[in-house]
């Protein structure tokens, strides 16, 4: 039998292996004169497409990460920056003014030049010097067009310079949770705000009331306005996916784990970490490596943010999960009768701050837009014939709401005292995983939390000031572990708040189910010489313990439409992989079980509110009911026959659970040509395994997310460190890095991470030297 870890493990060994020797260069090499270098930069790019950047100071190493992602991905740099300052309308025509004035509407109305005053000079000297480097980039491109990405070809567009303030001045707007206030509220008003359950369980469990002061019956989507926008109109037969809707709030998550070098085979401590993210478009990731004086440090980063979201430095390894803050509040308001532009707060009528702006429309005048702000924040609804709109509060409109200087305060760390500084920099809410070369190891819950006068965020609320913010916490008032007894700790978005921690002060309620958790605690709590491999295999484990608890439901005499189902699962060994026939039968009754359980249980009226239950709370509920669960089997195994054959023996489950990866735009028919998709075939797991492939938005099975990039940290033997990062480090199809990621992301065939000067030297392919430009200007 083949050993699975050995599989898994793949090349890993390659750090052990690598010879010493000088560089040589086997490939390209090449140089070029840039504006905003102080010194010269190497660029050494290794066999697998990552660039490690070598500079004189540590500003110029991540202007060389600016440069080289914008190298790699700048479609995808450029569109998300030119989406989130709101000049789509310039260049793409009238149908994009209302997306330009929403994102507007999400620009921070504060002081910059405070904000950039509160962020350290270091960090924002290195912040400035990524943004030069794009503009590097950029710069080449517009005196060589041949350069250009494709799409840019295609478009007839240009890429946007970038400027550091617009990194502080534009925020984001998102739907956070406010489609999950709405929906209880309105569950509310049916008088079935108990089944709110069924759809998004409360973790922890609190008792939920609506606000005093708010009509439940008055609630309804249109009170999400500029959030229910949707896709970007790309023509109107061809509405373009949003790179970020491939990421269901659903499903997000991630799973981390550091393990003390008590529990090691090396002795060394080992960090663990694979971001869940949308599988399906761009790549969420973009590996590089920074060495500069007093700076070395390499991972994946976010493409546009400057910095090392999951990776290492030379003194420590660091990793991240999505912790649960509820960050965003919607209220409700009031309108005065007769002014439009005053609402009801603090026991009097308010006038909104209204700014106009225009924005610039191709082939067209100008688009005038109005955005209003509220006490609590932007205005994205506003119904004067109803007297009512609604204003959103966001941790991200807030003073220091801006995430953009925390990866590199991060990076620019030499301890876990220094990472407690760059902490301050960091709104987002994130279990932060660390493991030193010292053989220290813990976490820190870090992000921003609101301080609400009244209320706990789960339903919309009056805007008449009652219920507004009165301040903001960061993580000095969130839990630590340093050290922990244990000598492993793990988050996989499961309730990770002490035990004593009140209920009543929970920053969230929206913790995930703990199945995964509670398979990688099973794992680590018996290993006690824990290695790299080890670590390589859980996270590629899909023993799913929610199968488990199904399979205790399944009926002792089950009638006999459903036998067969009932006799496969029941000896099946619980695992969600691949070639499994049990899985994909498995996956098929849930969905079936999910269809009947909705009839029982679920109003007509309310339906679509709760298009489906949780797994975990579906499994709950049909405990009781073994009639539903004898249906669901039976009518599993004739769908399982319709979608995969009448010969049981052949099923499989990644027959239906396909990986596909296309460019966001392939709409587009001259995308699509240019960009042909990228077929990853089949894959094991679901939402509920270690190994997460959840299924995406839609009727069939494909998958939709989970982890895409996965590094397992040897901290202190760093060479002998290993990633994955689908599908590649290059958007471009000419590439040989757009997708070389995917066969051994598909096998779980883990590549080397070469760190040191030696490892890197050893599989270098190019060389590209960027020289500043001294010329006078």
């Amino acid at each position: 039998m083949v050993d699975r870890r050995s599989f898994l493990f793949g090349a890993t060994a390659f750090g052990a292996t690598l010879p010493v020797r000088a560089i040589a260069w086997p490939g390209d090499t090449s140089s070029s004169t840039v504006a905003g270098l102080s010194r010269a930069i190497e660029i050494v790019d290794d066999r697998w497409g990552v660039p490690h950047i070598r500079a004189a100071t540590k500003v110029d190493a991540f202007f060389g990460q600016g440069y080289v992602v914008a190298r790699d991905r700048l479609f995808q740099i450029d569109f998300g920056h030119r989406r989130a300052m709101g000049r789509m309308a310039e260049v793409f025509g009238a149908d994009f003014a209302e997306h330009d004035a929403a994102a507007r509407l999400f620009h921070y109305r504060g002081d910059l030049d405070a904000e950039l005053a509160h962020v350290p000079p270091s960090v924002l000297a290195c912040v400035r010097g990524y943004v030069a480097g794009i503009n590097a980039r950029i710069a080449e491109v517009e005196r060589d067009p041949t350069l250009l990405p494709l799409e840019y070809r295609i478009l007839g567009v240009m890429p946007l310079r970038w400027d550091l303030r617009d990194l502080v001045l534009a925020r984001g707007g998102s739907v956070g949770n406010v489609d999950d206030e709405i929906r209880r509220a309105r569950l509310a008003a049916l008088g079935l705000l108990d089944l709110d359950r069924l759809v998004a369980p409360l973790r922890p469990e609190i008792p939920m009331t609506v606000p005093e002061g708010l009509d439940s019956s008055q609630v309804s989507e249109a009170d999400m306005g500029v959030l229910r926008l949707g896709a970007l109109p790309f023509g109107r037969e061809t509405p373009t996916q949003d790179p970020d809707e491939l990421l269901s709030a659903a499903n997000a998550g991630s799973n981390a784990w550091t393990v003390a070098g008590s529990r090691t085979a090396t002795g060394r401590p080992i960090l663990a970490n694979d971001p869940h993210l949308g599988i399906g478009g761009f790549g969420p990731r973009h590996v590089a490596h920074l060495s500069a004086p007093g700076l070395d440090v390499i991972g994946g980063g976010a493409p546009g943010l400057a910095g090392i979201m999951q990776g290492h430095t030379d003194r420590f390894a660091f990793g991240r999960t999505n912790f649960h803050i509820d960050q965003e509040d919607l209220f409700v308001l009031e309108l005065h009768p007769e002014d439009p532009e005053r609402y009801r707060h603090d026991g009097g009528w308010k006038r909104f701050t209204r700014v106009e702006v225009d924005i610039e429309v191709k082939g067209a005048a100008p688009h005038r837009a109005i955005l209003r702000y509220a006490a609590q924040g932007p205005v994205i609804a506003h119904d004067f014939g109803r007297r009512r709109a609604t204003s959103l509060a966001s941790v991200g409109m807030q003073p220091g709401g801006s995430g953009a200087f925390s990866m590199v305060a991060i990076n620019l760390a030499r301890d876990w005292a220094g990472l407690r500084e760059a902490f301050k920099l960091h709104p987002s809410p994130t279990n932060f995983h660390y493991a030193d070369v010292r053989g220290h190891h813990g976490r820190q819950v870090i992000g921003f939390w609101p301080q609400r006068n009244r209320g706990n965020g789960l339903l919309p609320v009056p805007g008449d000031g009652r219920y507004d913010w009165t301040g903001m916490r960061d993580f000095r008032a969130l839990p630590s572990d340093y050290d922990p007894p244990a000598g492993w700790f793990a988050s996989a978005n499961q309730n990770n708040l002490p035990r004593s921690w009140p209920v009543e002060r929970s920053p969230a309620f929206s913790f995930r189910d703990p199945a995964r958790y509670d398979r990688i605690a099973q794992v680590l709590s018996t290993q006690t010489r824990h290695s790299i491999a080890d670590s390589v295999a859980l996270q590629h484990d899909t023993l799913s313990l929610l199968a488990r608890r199904f399979q205790a439901m399944l009926p002792v005499r089950p009638s006999a439409e459903a036998a067969a189902a009932t006799a496969m699962l029941a000896r099946w060994d619980a695992r969600i992989e691949g070639a499994s026939s049990a899985a994909a039968l498995y996956e098929i009754v849930l969905r079936a079980l999910n269809a009947r359980m909705l009839a029982a249980l679920v109003p007509e009226r309310a339906r679509d509110l709760i298009p489906a239950i949780e797994p975990p709370e579906l499994l709950r509920v049909a405990a009781s009911r073994p009639d539903l669960v004898d249906a669901a089997l039976a009518a599993g195994w004739a769908d399982a026959v319709k979608l995969l054959g009448s010969d049981p023996a052949t099923w499989r489950w990644d027959a239906l659970h396909r990986v596909r990866i296309t460019h966001p735009l392939a709409r587009i028919p001259a995308v699509a040509a240019a960009f042909p998709p990228i077929e990853a075939g089949g894959s094991g797991g679901d939402s509920f395994t270690v190994m997460a492939r959840w299924l995406g938005n839609g009727p069939d099975w494909r998958v939709g997310g989970g982890a895409s990039y996965l590094e397992v940290i040897d901290v202190g033997d760093w060479d002998r460190s290993v990633l994955l990062n689908l599908p590649g480090q290059s958007n471009d199809p000419h590439s040989p890095h757009r997708q070389d990621q995917v066969a051994p992301w598909a096998t779980g065939t883990m590549q080397p991470m070469p760190f040191s000067r030696a490892a890197v030297d050893a599989v270098a392919v190019t060389v590209t030297r960027l020289q500043p430009d001294r010329s006078p200007r």
